[in-house]
């Protein structure tokens, strides 16, 4: 079994998205699903926008507040390891 130590600022972010891996997970099913938790909760924000629930005026705002909370997708799942 391969050990591995994922960063604390990366585990940190985890954190903050209810994830927390151990030595065992691997870095690239993690950062699989944060990318796609990422991508859920902005189509979700597009369909609001779609649906006229919110403005289209201030809809790049939440983009990139969105984006902002999830400054993991950025970076490789081994730039999360130590």
């Amino acid at each position: 079994m391969t050990t591995r130590r994922f960063r604390a600022y990366v585990l940190d972010e985890l954190s903050k998205h209810g994830v927390q891996p151990t030595s065992s997970t691997r870095p690239e099913l993690v950062h699989e699903f944060v990318r796609d938790l990422y991508r859920y909760e902005l189509r979700r924000l597009r369909d609001r926008l779609v649906r006229g629930e919110i403005p289209k005026a201030g809809y790049f705002e939440r983009v990139v507040a969105l984006r902002r909370r999830y400054p993991l997708v950025s970076l490789t799942p081994h730039e999360w390891l130590e």
